[in-house]
């Protein structure tokens, strides 16, 4: 089992930034090197998006088209830890927002992720 723990939500002005971390612990954590993770959105009465991922074996990323250019994923593997820098945020960003992680590869589709946080909330005012 992986549990996945996200933080750094809050609220933000519009133009402004945040950074999400979202910390990998467990039994498994020692090969979460070896997982694709992302980072997922909701708004209530909508699906789960799928706002950035990034895959282990090497690095490529995937970005949903309304934050391409304003959000960055990265992880940092020996601190078993992946973070999404949100820059320039709009009030549309708005949600509570997801880390998930699966030993498959980097997928866009919210069934592929075997692992998810709690979910941490963001709110962007204007």
């Amino acid at each position: 089992q992986v549990q996945l723990v996200e933080s750094g939500g809050g609220l933000a002005q519009a133009g402004g930034s945040l950074r999400l971390s979202c910390a990998a612990s467990g039994r498994t954590s020692s090969t979460y090197a070896i997982y694709a993770v992302s980072w997922f959105r909701q708004t209530p009465g909508k699906l789960r998006e799928s706002v950035a991922a990034i895959s282990w074996s090497d690095g490529r990323t995937y970005y949903a088209d309304s934050v391409k250019g304003r959000f960055t994923i990265s992880r940092d593997n020996p601190k078993n830890t992946m973070y999404l820098q949100m820059n320039s945020l709009k009030r549309e960003d708005t949600a509570v927002y997801y880390c998930a992680a699966d030993p498959g590869g980097i997928s866009r589709s919210r069934l592929a992720y075997r692992y998810w946080g709690q979910g941490t909330q963001v709110t962007v005012s204007s």
